[in-house]
C-alpha cells in the first residue's frame, strides 16, 4: 500500500448521526409519534402500543436542546460535512396534516444555519429508519400502501422548498434494503402475521417509486441538488474454494445488487426478475412507474459499510453470524466485535471497486465504524476515553478508500457512525458507543449528559486537517 494521501481538500471529510438516535424531544414543539417512539429495544423484539419509559431514545441524548453546544464540538473535531435526519414527525405530525409544524421547521433552520456558520456542510437524510410517523403505519400499513407514496412527497416538497438554499446534498431513505429485515422498523409495515416476501418487495417497489419521484421534485425545486439513497452494503465471499460455494456467493451479490441496479440503471435485474418468477413473486408495477424509475436514477450511490459475510450452498457448514440485521455465515478469515459484526477494511476496497466498475457512478460512505462497551478514565487531568481500537479500524477504512481514490475510483466522502454517542437503533441500548465524543448517558437512563471527546477526537481531527496524510505517519 502507498503510503500517500489521494485525498483533496475537496473530500468531505465528515461524520453522521439520525435524529431519532440522537435528538430526544420526542413530544417536544409539537412533534408526533414515531415508529422508533414505540421500539425500546431490539426491533426484533416488537413495539409496544404507546411509547415507553425504558425506550431511551424519548430523551436520548438530547441534542434538539444541545446542538449549538454539539456543533461546537463538530467544528472543533474540523468536520467538513454531517449527516444527519430530519425527523418526519416534527415536521408533519401524523404525515396528514395540511400545513406542516411550523416549529420543527424552524429547529432544522437554526440547526442548518449553525452547521454552515461553522462551514460544516449538512448531508441530509429525508427519512431515517424509524423516522415515519407512527400514524402512517397503523393507518395505511406503512409503505406496504401505495398511499404512502403521496403523503412521503408532500413531506419532501416541504423541507426541500424550505432548505433548497442550506442543504445540497440528500438522501432519499437511510438503508432502504433494510425493510427485508425489519419491515416494521423501516417501512412502517404491520408484522403482527407475519410479512411474505411479495409484500416486502411491493413495499420496496413503493418506496423506489417514491425515491424517484422525489428526485425528480428535488430537482425541479433545487437543480443542483446532489440526490442519492442509502443502502446497506452486502458483501459476501464463497466459504470455501468449492465452485458451489463460489456460485452461491455470486447469486447473493446479484440478489443485493437488485438495490443498486434501479438506482443506477432505473431497472429490475434479470436475476432479480428470474428470483420473482422461482419464487412466484407478482408485484403491482403501474405502467409508468418503469418509465419514471428509468429517467429518475440516482446522482451517487450512498451506502452503509460494516462487514462482510460468507456464502455457502450447504446450510450446515460455517458458523452462524449477525452482520448488522441480516443472518450471515463467518468468515474464518476475519475477527469480529463484541456484536458478533465482523471487521473487513479490504473489503470496502473490493465493494468500491465492484461497484465503480459496475455503474461508474460517483459514491458517498455513509456509514462505517466501531462500537464498544466504554467508560471514561482519567489521562492527563481530563475525563477521556482511551479508544485505539477505533482509531485503527477506522484508519484501516480510509486507507482502502485512499487506495480507491489512487485507482481512479470516484468516491465523494466518508461519514462514519457516528460523530457521538447515542442510543443504538439495532438494539435500542447505551452500551454500544459509536462516537468521537463520549456523551454521560446510561443504560439505566442516568447521566449528566455531558460530552467528553475521545482519544479518536483528536486522531480523527488530525487526518482532515492534514488531507490524509497523517494516516501514514508512523
Amino acid at each position: 500500500m502507498e503510503n500517500k494521501s489521494h485525498f483533496t481538500k475537496d473530500f468531505l471529510f465528515g461524520s453522521a448521526a439520525a435524529a431519532y438516535h440522537f435528538e430526544g424531544a420526542y413530544n417536544q414543539d409539537g412533534k408526533g409519534v414515531a415508529i422508533s417512539d414505540v421500539v425500546p429495544n431490539a426491533p426484533s423484539d416488537g413495539r409496544t402500543k404507546e411509547p415507553t419509559e425504558d425506550n431511551l431514545k424519548l430523551q436520548s441524548i438530547d441534542f434538539y436542546n444541545r446542538y449549538e453546544e454539539d456543533v461546537e464540538l463538530f467544528s472543533e473535531l474540523g468536520l467538513r460535512c454531517f449527516r444527519t435526519s430530519i425527523a418526519w414527525s416534527r415536521i408533519f405530525p401524523t404525515g396528514i396534516e395540511e400545513k406542516p409544524n411550523e416549529a420543527g421547521l424552524a429547529f432544522y433552520d437554526r440547526l442548518f444555519d449553525k452547521l454552515l456558520s461553522k462551514g460544516i456542510e449538512p448531508i441530509i437524510t429525508i427519512t431515517h429508519t424509524s423516522e415515519m410517523p407512527l400514524y402512517l403505519a397503523e393507518t395505511y400499513n406503512g409503505f406496504a400502501n401505495r398511499k404512502l407514496i403521496d403523503f412521503y412527497l408532500k413531506y419532501v416538497e416541504t423541507i426541500v422548498t424550505r432548505y433548497k438554499d442550506k442543504v445540497k446534498y440528500w438522501l432519499t431513505f437511510n438503508e432502504i434494503n433494510a425493510l427485508l429485515g425489519m419491515p416494521f422498523y423501516q417501512a412502517g409495515i404491520d408484522e403482527t402475521n407475519g410479512v411474505t416476501e411479495e409484500e416486502k418487495f411491493q413495499a420496496l417497489h413503493h418506496m423506489f417509486v417514491a425515491s424517484a419521484k422525489a428526485k425528480q421534485l428535488i430537482k425541479g425545486i433545487s437543480p443542483d441538488a446532489q440526490v442519492g439513497c442509502s443502502f446497506i452494503s452486502r458483501l459476501t465471499y464463497p466459504l470455501s474454494s468449492k465452485p458451489t460455494d463460489i456460485l452461491a456467493a455470486q447469486e447473493e451479490n446479484l440478489f443485493y445488487d437488485f438495490f443498486t441496479d434501479i438506482q443506477a440503471f432505473g431497472e429490475y435485474s434479470w436475476f432479480i426478475k428470474n428470483y420473482f418468477k422461482k419464487n412466484e413473486i407478482n408485484l403491482s408495477i403501474d405502467t409508468e412507474d418503469m418509465k419514471l424509475l428509468k429517467e429518475n436514477t440516482m446522482d451517487f450511490l450512498a451506502f452503509s459499510y460494516y462487514n462482510t459475510s460468507c456464502s455457502t450452498y450447504d446450510k450446515d457448514a460455517g458458523e452462524k453470524g449477525k452482520g448488522n440485521i441480516f443472518e450471515t455465515v463467518k468468515n474464518p478469515e476475519l475477527v469480529e466485535d463484541e456484536w458478533g459484526w465482523q471487521m473487513d477494511p479490504i473489503g470496502l476496497k473490493v465493494f468500491l471497486n465492484h461497484l465503480w466498475n459496475r455503474y461508474q457512478l460517483p459514491m458517498f460512505i455513509v456509514e462505517n465504524g466501531f462500537a464498544a462497551i466504554e467508560q471514561l478514565e482519567k489521562r492527563d487531568e481530563k475525563l477521556t476515553v482511551r479508544d485505539d481500537y477505533r482509531i485503527k479500524l477506522i484508519g484501516d477504512h480510509l486507507k482502502q478508500i485512499n487506495e480507491a481514490l489512487a485507482d481512479g475510483i470516484h468516491v465523494i466522502g466518508y461519514t462514519n457512525w457516528a460523530v457521538m454517542d447515542f442510543v443504538s437503533g439495532t438494539t435500542g441500548t447505551m452500551l454500544k458507543r459509536w462516537g468521537f465524543i463520549y456523551v454521560d448517558y446510561q443504560q439505566d437512563g442516568s447521566g449528566t449528559l455531558n460530552r467528553y471527546k475521545k482519544e479518536s477526537f483528536d486522531w480523527y481531527h488530525q487526518v482532515i486537517e492534514t488531507n490524509g496524510s497523517s494516516l501514514f505517519d508512523c
